[in-house]
C-alpha cells in the first residue's frame, strides 16, 4: 500500500514466493515515479472489497433493478451511456450473479474488487507518469490485482491517446 503520483492511494496485491524480492520491486516503482510506500493499512480504510456486475446500454432497468435487489444486491447505479452496474457484497455476489444470469442477464464484466469511497484527480502533467507507473507494477510477475482511486478526465485522457 501506498501512495503514487498525485497522492493516489494505491493496493498492490502480490502472491509470491520470496516476499524481500517483490517487497523490492514494489518499492523501487514507488521510488522511480515519486510516491511513497506505506505500511499496512495505510490506504487500505480507502477502499471497500464490493461485487461489481456490469451491464451493457440496452439492458431494461426495471427488470434489472428488480432481479437485483430481491438477490440481494446493495444497488443498481444508471451511467451517461445507459450502461447500468450492479453493487454488492463478496458474500453474496455470486447469488446476485446466479440470479440475474438465470433470468437471461448477463454480464459483460463481473468481479470483486476493492472500490475506492474517495478520488484523487490526475492532472495533464502527471498522467503519463501514473500510468507508467500502473504498467510497471503490473508487469512485476509476483503482482496479482493493482487497485487505485485516480479520477482522469476524458480531457485528459484524450491527451494520453493522442
Amino acid at each position: 500500500e501506498g501512495y503514487g503520483p498525485c497522492g493516489v492511494a494505491v493496493i498492490v496485491e502480490t502472491l509470491t514466493d520470496n516476499h524481500k524480492r517483490t517487497v523490492q520491486d514494489v518499492r523501487s516503482a514507488f521510488t522511480k515515479y515519486a510516491g511513497s510506500l506505506g505500511t499496512t493499512g495505510s490506504v487500505s480504510y480507502l477502499f471497500s472489497k464490493l461485487g461489481t456486475l456490469h451491464f451493457a446500454a440496452g439492458v431494461s432497468e426495471e427488470q434489472l433493478m428488480e432481479l437485483a435487489l430481491t438477490a440481494g444486491a446493495e444497488d443498481v447505479v444508471g451511467h451517461d451511456d445507459g450502461s447500468f452496474e450492479v453493487v454488492t457484497t463478496p458474500e453474496l455476489f455470486v447469488d446476485v450473479k446466479e440470479a440475474l444470469e438465470a433470468a437471461g442477464l448477463h454480464a459483460e464484466h463481473a468481479e470483486v474488487a476493492l472500490v475506492p469511497s474517495t478520488k484523487a484527480v490526475v492532472d495533464a502533467d502527471n498522467v503519463v507518469r501514473f500510468f507508467k507507473f500502473i504498467d510497471m507494477l503490473e508487469d512485476f510477475d509476483d503482482v496479482q490485482n493493482v487497485y487505485h482511486n485516480a479520477d482522469i478526465a476524458d480531457e485528459v485522457l484524450a491527451l494520453v491517446d493522442a
